[in-house]
């Protein structure tokens, strides 16, 4: 069976790239320990893993409800720790009397530094704090470098992962029916609006699908993908749960409140 006619052509060289970590493991018999995946990749990966015996797979982003996670693939045999995946935490402040920092702001300086995004898990920013959840491999070079945000001087610490300050944002989850797994469709039932006002988002490029720019709106989603509508929010398709008698598709979405 052809695995590639189960998912995206754009996810090929992700599926190579898993498929190439699968075979590192049952053939050199040691563990292989990825770069930062996004959900969509956590969820093709672990298919294609699927429930083989001889192999184990750990996902972790430096607390649960992490959204970007790395992954460790190793035998089944060894014992696999939240040490032992390469990832560390950096903390930040600064004062919110003279500056308003954002997600995006955080991200775009680092990015300006030449850092690849696969290298940076989640960022996080609340009241005068961020914490950059990054690999450890990086960690000493970001410190060092990164010492203004927005024309403010920060200086950056190493704290353990019990101190993350996890988001205070929670997850709507819901299960419902849809005539599709058409983007539009499924933007539809998750924002409560119009099919025309969905696709009239989609074509003014104010849609995104696992961080990129999606404009057909006749793509069709997947388990794992991560939606964000711009001034409407993020949200998220967690399963396709199957067909009703009727035909309709049943899936579990969830939308961030």
């Amino acid at each position: 069976m052809d695995i590639y006619q189960h998912f995206r052509q754009e996810e090929q060289a992700f599926i190579d790239q898993a498929l190439d970590w699968k075979e590192q493991v049952e053939v050199q018999y040691k563990r292989v320990v990825t770069d930062f995946l996004d959900p969509r990749e956590q969820t093709i990966f672990q298919s294609i893993i699927g429930k083989q015996s001889d192999l184990q797979l750990r996902f972790f982003g430096g607390y649960d409800q992490a959204e970007r996670k790395q992954a460790i693939l190793a035998p089944f045999y060894e014992e696999v720790g939240q040490d032992q995946f390469d990832l560390t935490v950096l903390e930040g402040s600064y004062h919110q009397k003279f500056v308003s920092l954002s997600h995006r702001d955080v991200l775009g300086t680092l990015m300006s530094l030449g850092i690849q995004r696969k290298k940076i898990g989640d960022l996080i920013v609340e009241d005068g704090i961020f914490q950059i959840i990054l690999d450890r491999d990086i960690a000493v070079f970001v410190q060092m470098q990164l010492t203004k945000i927005k024309h403010t001087s920060i200086s950056l610490k190493e704290v353990p992962f019990t101190q993350i300050i996890e988001p205070k944002h929670k997850w709507d989850e819901k299960d419902t029916t849809v005539s599709s797994t058409r983007l539009d469709v499924v933007l539809k039932e998750i924002y409560q609006m119009s099919r025309q006002k969905a696709q009239d988002f989609i074509n003014k490029e104010a849609v995104k699908v696992n961080y990129r720019v999606v404009q057909d709106p006749a793509f069709t989603v997947e388990p794992g993908d991560l939606i964000s509508l711009r001034k409407k929010g993020r949200s998220k398709v967690i399963d396709i749960l199957g067909e009703t008698k009727k035909q309709k598709y049943l899936i579990r979405i969830a939308k961030l409140k």
